[in-house]
């Protein structure tokens, strides 16, 4: 399995969704995080679905909207009503209008709430560099760069060339990728990357296509020959009740992790739920909206036991009690 053609990359330039400042949970340091847009995964628990499309979404912040109707007026498409519940969209519609303008039709430009936005712009990737590189002032103590997404090597050509030139001006890079992608778009980058973050979610084949929609083999391939060229390694696994939290799932990541040169870190992030209105700006429903936090002493044990495999094992993110 390789990556199709992602209709997110254009010669010379990015589709990005947002620039994060100041992170400290994208690797180490201090960081900035600019995450691309489109991914060919479909993680039912995402915390970023604005990221998966690859192309521009738009977003509804129903707490923002004053009722004004402007919005509706300024859509030459039709595609916004005002009801009972506010305003509705026909995401067909706003497909369409973003394909044709890349920055939508009005709307957003008339909403004096700021209550829609697109979510998702287009950038040279020499003018995100320099933007990027705005912050190297706290780029200290081992801080710098994290490409993530979405899937930057989906964009592997301006995830190439964005690495380049951070590269070229002495900025730790790092690439936050599910390696889901051809070992191809990994040589291009590796050149001009310090450390990948990669996410191992699912080890059991079968259960990984069933609740992702694709097949890992791929996956694990791409991490392996990362490993055996000592590549620096972060390895992410996201506990998600359910689908990835079962004893069985770390104890198959954790022994294929310790057949190899072992990562600098394995992180267990605990599920969270603070992305449930990211949902309901793109009138999605999410199916983990009502789940609970990951309890403190099951991520304790699973803890423990990745440190069987993974000395450097640790879990991180909120828990219940």
């Amino acid at each position: 399995m390789t990556a199709p053609h992602n209709g997110a990359e254009r010669s010379g330039e990015a589709l990005i969704l947002d620039i994060q400042r100041l992170s400290t949970e994208d690797g180490p340091g201090m960081r900035t995080t600019v995450f691309f847009k489109g991914c060919n995964l479909r993680c039912p628990w995402c915390h970023n679905p604005e990221s998966i499309a690859s192309t521009p979404d738009i977003g509804w912040h129903k707490q923002r909207c004053i009722g004004c109707g402007l919005c509706g007026a300024a859509c030459r498409r039709g595609g916004l009503r005002r009801g009972p519940a506010g305003i509705t969209f026909e995401r067909e519609v706003c497909a369409a209008c973003l394909a044709e303008s890349g920055t939508g039709g009005g709307c957003t430009e008339e909403c004096p709430a700021g209550a829609i936005e697109v979510k998702g712009r287009r950038i040279r990737t020499e003018a995100l560099a320099k933007e990027l590189l705005k912050d190297r002032a706290y780029f200290h103590e081992g801080g710098g760069v994290t490409l993530s997404g979405g899937e930057a090597l989906l964009q592997h050509g301006a995830a190439r060339d964005l690495a380049a030139i951070l590269h070229g001006e002495g900025v730790h890079v790092a690439v936050d990728t599910a390696g889901c992608c051809a070992f191809s778009r990994f040589e291009e980058i590796l050149p001009y990357v310090d450390l990948i973050l990669y996410d191992i979610k699912i080890f059991n084949v079968d259960e990984h296509k069933r609740i992702t929609g694709a097949d890992n083999h791929i996956i694990l391939e791409n991490y392996e020959q990362l490993a055996r060229r000592h590549v620096p390694l972060w390895v992410r696994t996201p506990i998600i009740e359910g689908a990835t939290d079962g004893e069985a799932n770390i104890m198959g990541i954790g022994a294929f992790l310790a057949a190899l040169p072992l990562p600098e870190q394995w992180e267990l992030c605990a599920f969270n739920n603070l992305c449930k209105d990211k949902y309901e700006r793109l009138s999605q429903d999410w199916a983990y909206s009502g789940a609970a936090l990951i309890g403190r002493d099951k991520m304790t044990r699973l803890e423990a036991l990745a440190r069987r495999f993974v000395p450097a094992a640790r879990a991180t993110g909120r828990t219940a009690a």
